[in-house]
């Protein structure tokens, strides 16, 4: 497959994986507080790549450790937890739409800090972007009112995150394949999530139903939708720009909503219209 069109395969592959994680996110949360939640995220996810990909940690060079440790800190393990602390005062939907401020943040840090250079029409894509994304915000969410955007402010420290993991890998982790980088940083997370576990109330309900239920849920969020996604994730940044591998959040908000339709929630015509505004975006974020 050429390489034009597996970044766009990746891409909605990606969409339809993370746009599905904010519900999981949420039906875990029922059994679960948020930092059991975000540190069986990673033990799950980390389980399954050292199973899959110990072999592959051999491929990165030492100096390329401390890259590593630092993508595995921006890329995952603060925004593991500050998505679920989130999502108990901000709905999944409004925190996945936030999300989509990533490629905006992936702009502007690989301008000022990483020396990256971006075309106006990219910057522009990205500003079209964001139009979309406010439309959904100011005319998606109905829910109960029970909305406390000072959480909110979580999810946007977890893409100030995000965009700085982008950048990282593109500048210094480039020659690394993909599932050595995603093994590597897992492994480094797993001791420290693993402490973070013990030391909240976990052995106390782990025997319970509602705590398997919540369990099988984030089982599924750490092995598909981390492990699995943050593998073709960093293959995608390898194979285009920063700015096309961070759109995919664009297109984040569209599955979730498509989740809450299933979840007896309507879209309105003005949503829809938003949904098409985000991707033009991504185009125009692409284009050369």
């Amino acid at each position: 497959m050429k390489s034009q069109t597996l970044k766009w395969v990746i891409l909605i592959a990606l969409a339809l994986i993370w746009g599905s994680s904010f519900i999981l996110i949420k039906k875990g949360l029922i059994g679960l507080n948020p930092f059991q939640l975000g540190s069986l995220r990673i033990i799950f996810c980390a389980v399954f790549l050292l199973l899959i990909g110990f072999k592959s940690l051999t491929a990165i060079a030492q100096h390329q450790w401390k890259y590593i440790a630092l993508t595995s800190l921006f890329g995952t393990f603060i925004p593991a937890y500050l998505f679920a602390i989130a999502e108990t005062k901000v709905s999944s939907s409004i925190c996945s739409i936030l999300n989509s401020l990533t490629p905006l943040n992936t702009l502007i840090l690989g301008s000022i800090v990483f020396g990256l250079n971006f075309k106006r029409s990219q910057f522009m894509g990205i500003l079209i972007g964001l139009i979309g994304t406010a439309i959904l915000i100011f005319n998606g969410n109905n829910s109960e009112g029970t909305e406390n955007y000072s959480y909110a402010v979580l999810v946007l420290i977890a893409t100030i995150c995000y965009a700085t993991n982008v950048n990282l890998i593109k500048k210094y982790l480039s020659d690394v394949k993909p599932l050595s980088i995603t093994t590597g940083n897992f492994t480094v997370m797993l001791i420290p999530a693993i402490v973070i576990l013990l030391c909240t109330d976990f052995s106390s309900k782990v025997n319970l139903p509602v705590t398997h239920h919540a369990m099988l849920f984030v089982m599924i969020l750490g092995i598909v939708g981390t492990g699995v996604a943050n593998v073709i994730f960093y293959k995608l940044i390898q194979i285009s720009s920063p700015v096309f591998a961070s759109s995919v959040t664009y297109l984040i908000p569209i599955v979730a909503f498509m989740w809450g339709i299933l979840d007896n929630e309507m879209l309105t015509p003005l949503q829809f219209f938003g949904a098409f505004i985000i991707l033009v975006g991504v185009y125009m974020a692409n284009k050369k």
